[in-house]
């Protein structure tokens, strides 16, 4: 199958403490203790080495995503960015929002584009969809048993951009944040993930997002300088896919801040070499 839109997404989580007294018995109701309580089982199952809870044991507050519309012609590839959002709009619940992303997912039938997504945003969305009673069929029955969402080293269906980099483990698997670094893009900046708990909880649920999108971003523009080095796409095809997220930018980002600060971000970490 040949694929006619890109699908670049991240998601931002909090921990579900809703699980708390199913999962080991905790009674307390504060939102707080049922979080330590969270950490504390995590904590007692890896032997001490991780607090992060698992998969089922997170609750959607953001998904961003950007569309892009691959073109092919004898040079290979060509991406023309359409938008960059996030799911939802003030109000929405988890429920509404994963039903608005596997809705339009359904819809577009697009590639893939993700950094750690088949490890971690991926099945939180799976885990969540089923919470709710989510169908998502197009997700397991497109393609066949080597090219599908569900093939792991089908690339072309879903390529997350931590495990193609690392050659599926072979070697270290980077931070999306340390490969930002090394090829002059901003990386994070102001905000990481460690914070969306704090900022969900003073009801910066905007902010969230705004943060959320900056990493699609990052996470676009890592996929562009991958696919160029593959020949995927040309050089001249490169920079006009940069040049697509500079227009949006300017266009934008007066209305969107977090936009404005991004390019500001890149220009320092490229040195105002945005092109190759």
């Amino acid at each position: 199958m040949q694929h006619q839109n890109l699908f670049v997404f991240d998601i931002e989580t909090i921990p579900d403490t809703d699980t708390v007294a199913n999962l080991t018995g905790f009674e307390e109701p504060g939102v707080v203790a049922r979080r330590e309580e969270l950490e504390r089982y995590h904590l007692d199952i890896t032997g001490g080495k991780n607090p992060f809870p698992r998969q089922p044991f997170h609750k959607v507050v953001a998904i961003s995503f950007l569309e892009a519309e691959i073109g092919r012609d004898s040079s290979g590839e060509s991406y023309h960015l359409r938008e960059l959002r996030s799911g939802g709009e003030a109000g929405f619940d988890e429920k509404q929002l994963l039903q608005g992303f596997f809705s339009y997912f359904e819809r577009l039938k697009p590639r893939l584009v993700s950094y750690n997504g088949r490890g971690f945003d991926l099945p939180v969305l799976k885990y969540r969809a089923m919470v709710h009673g989510i169908q998502a069929p197009w997700l397991y029955d497109a393609g066949d048993k080597w090219n599908s969402y569900q093939s792991r080293y089908s690339a072309d269906w879903h390529c997350d951009l931590l495990e193609v980099l690392s050659d599926f483990g072979a070697s270290s698997r980077g931070k999306l944040n340390e490969i930002c670094a090394v090829l002059g893009f901003p990386g994070k900046f102001g905000v990481d993930g460690s914070k969306v708990a704090t900022m969900f909880d003073d009801g910066n649920v905007q902010e969230i997002r705004d943060y959320c999108e900056t990493d699609v971003l990052n996470t676009y523009l890592v996929y562009l300088r991958l696919m160029q080095h593959k020949g995927t796409l040309s050089t001249d095809n490169y920079n006009h896919a940069l040049a697509d997220i500079i227009a949006l930018i300017e266009a934008e980002g007066e209305a969107r801040p977090h936009l404005a600060g991004f390019l500001e971000a890149w220009g320092e970490a490229s040195n105002n070499s945005f092109m190759l």
